[in-house]
């Protein structure tokens, strides 16, 4: 779907008849979740808007995303935010708000910018544009359209989210328009070397400890064709390691030869049940119908869902959805 002026127009609107906004994103944020959320607040205070950036649940934020300038993030119950204007980011459908649909509900006005394929469009207004790499591309857009000038602060924020959808620019999302949103973004201020260092290069020893773990319980399926690992409560609490240290351990995975689906489950202990993280190296292979199968959602190559199911289901499930989505498919 192509972005239209139509839909760029609505959404800046919409931003300008209001003033007192909660920017909010999906639970067990990414970097361009965050980054989207931060260079959008400091957006709406350059244009004389207010913006209370509101995360969900208690989840610690991974830790190689902790040098951004967060301080001001609500956590938990929205409270008094509760009845404000609401601009949802890099999230595909309303449960990935939270359980407490109230910041949406009696929101009198919803904008969604979002990149998902998948999204259900659930504002007064939305810009969804699949074809870009990140939410943070779209959401530059729309900063164009409301004037917005690149600060280094904002610009950095933006890179953040760039680089980090776009695995350093190597996923298949990855166009000239992104190469070139990444130019810009470093003219206007963005070290981009600090940026690496932070994200890449600050590590806790206890998410490589939790990288070993998933890496000692990884089994293949069907041929080596499928790949599936696991992280139990007791490897996040005998590693230390909290839920956001599992951030980046899929790409671990997909990376084995001749993979063509990769799977994380993982029992993180801020949460009850499962989460499974899919990724897909192969274009024809859609995982976020994997995923839609048990309720989540996310890309064509890469995507997600909760679930109450044991590993043992967990992988019989995972092995069934991979064979019949690629059956009958030449190699």
């Amino acid at each position: 779907m192509t972005i239209t002026k139509a839909d760029l127009q609505a959404v800046a609107q919409g931003i300008r008849d209001h003033d007192d906004f909660v920017i909010s994103i999906h639970e067990s944020p990414d970097g361009d979740a965050l980054g989207s959320l931060l260079a959008l607040k400091l957006s709406l205070d350059q244009i004389g808007k207010r913006g209370t950036m509101f995360l969900v649940g208690s989840i610690p934020i991974p830790f190689e995303y902790r040098f951004m300038a967060l301080e001001d993030l609500v956590r938990g119950d929205p409270g008094e935010l509760v009845g404000r204007p609401l601009i949802a980011l890099d999230a595909a459908n309303e449960s990935r708000l939270g359980s407490d649909q109230r910041l949406l509900t009696e929101a009198p006005f919803v904008a969604v910018i979002d990149h998902h394929h998948d999204n259900s469009r659930f504002g007064n207004v939305n810009l969804v544009v699949a074809e870009a790499s990140s939410t943070s591309e779209v959401l530059r857009d729309v900063l164009a359209e409301l004037k917005v000038r690149l600060t280094p602060e904002i610009a950095e924020a933006l890179y953040i989210a760039l680089v980090t959808d776009t695995g350093r620019f190597q996923y298949a999302n990855t166009s000239p328009k992104t190469l070139r949103l990444a130019a810009e973004l470093i003219e206007a201020g963005a070290d981009a070397h600090r940026i690496f260092q932070h994200v890449y290069e600050t590590i806790e020893l206890s998410k490589l400890k939790l990288l070993a773990r998933a890496l000692e319980h990884v089994e293949v399926y069907e041929g080596g064709r499928l790949v599936i690992s696991y992280l139990e409560r007791k490897d996040f609490e005998e590693t230390g390691a909290s839920s956001g240290a599992s951030e980046g351990v899929i790409d671990s995975l997909r990376a084995v030869a001749g993979v063509e689906m990769s799977a994380l489950i993982q029992e993180p202990p801020e949460r009850d049940g499962r989460r499974v993280s899919l990724r897909s190296s192969r274009d024809r292979l859609d995982v976020s119908e994997v995923a839609r199968a048990s309720g989540g959602g996310g890309h064509r190559q890469a995507a997600g869902f909760a679930s109450k199911l044991s590993v043992e289901e967990l992988i019989t499930f995972l092995r069934n959805e991979f064979v019949a989505k690629t059956s009958g498919q030449a190699g």
